[in-house]
């Protein structure tokens, strides 16, 4: 869609106001999603970052699965940190349910303690992580966006995009990543596709 897209941002659990003063700046509008009227209403969808059990819980406690599968298939997606986790085609440390809408294998919390708040400089912005997952691996048709110290940390395929590190906390509106997610709503790739139970 062109001119001012719908961003909503899963307000279940986790970091979410946050995310809207980079989304406003960006040109979109914010909505906090947590109804399958919600997910009708926006252009596209940030899972932020939280704890991915948790949301797990909760998007089964809402029935809110079959929803948001249908509207990831349709839309485009962000995840960051937790949000990354649920979109990874494969979680480990432990194994978790996912939607499986990107062909990546995600580690929970495989930085360790050491990294429960550092931050690194991404085209001159400042990120955080914060207790962070780790990309292990990439499918072939995955996009590198980022990396640090050689492992991918925003990756995107399509519509599907996904980020282990926090943009929303740096009070510099927008960050270049909601900037590109904006960008990313307004004209949305080919290339995600309905998945499968994880």
């Amino acid at each position: 869609m062109a001119g001012k897209p719908v961003i909503g941002v899963l307000a279940l659990q986790g970091a979410i106001q946050l995310h809207r003063p980079h989304i406003e700046a960006a040109g979109g509008e914010y909505l906090p999603v947590r109804t399958a009227g919600d997910f009708e209403r926006a252009d596209a969808f940030i899972l932020p970052g939280g704890e991915s059990t948790t949301m797990l819980k909760l998007i089964d406690a809402f029935g809110l699965e079959e929803t948001m599968r249908k509207a990831f298939a349709e839309k485009p997606v962000w995840g960051i940190c937790a949000g990354a986790i649920l979109l990874a085609e494969t979680v480990r440390n432990p194994e978790q349910k996912s939607f499986g809408l990107l062909p990546i294998t995600v580690t929970r919390n495989a930085y360790g303690r050491q990294l429960e708040s550092i931050q690194q400089e991404i085209g001159g912005y400042p990120v955080s992580y914060i207790r962070a997952p780790v990309i292990e691996a990439v499918g072939p048709d995955v996009e590198v966006l980022a990396e640090r110290e050689g492992q991918p940390v925003w990756v995107r395929r399509g519509s599907a995009m996904a980020s282990t590190f926090h943009p929303e906390l740096t009070l510099r509106y927008p960050s270049p990543m909601h900037r590109t997610f904006a960008d990313l709503a307004r004209s949305p790739l080919p290339g995600s596709k309905p998945a499968g139970p994880h």
